[in-house]
């Protein structure tokens, strides 16, 4: 089921775009300005530099109330 709500501990350790909205149920525009503010800075790779998030990183947004 798609709308099956994914616990924070199945996730990989390095999060896709996707996978990292999933978890802080949020757009993708809201982390790309997050990363530009080095709010949840991301890793950025591969020649779309495509942008891919420490798990550990998310979980410090989420305590922090962002």
């Amino acid at each position: 089921m798609k709308n099956q709500t994914k616990k924070i501990e199945e996730y990989p350790e390095i999060l896709t775009l996707q996978e990292a909205c999933e978890v802080l149920n949020c757009h993708p525009n809201t982390l790309r300005n997050w990363d530009n503010k080095g709010i949840l800075k991301a890793i950025r790779f591969g020649t779309r530099k495509d942008r891919r998030y420490k798990k550990e990183d998310v979980l410090k947004v989420i305590n922090k109330g962002h």
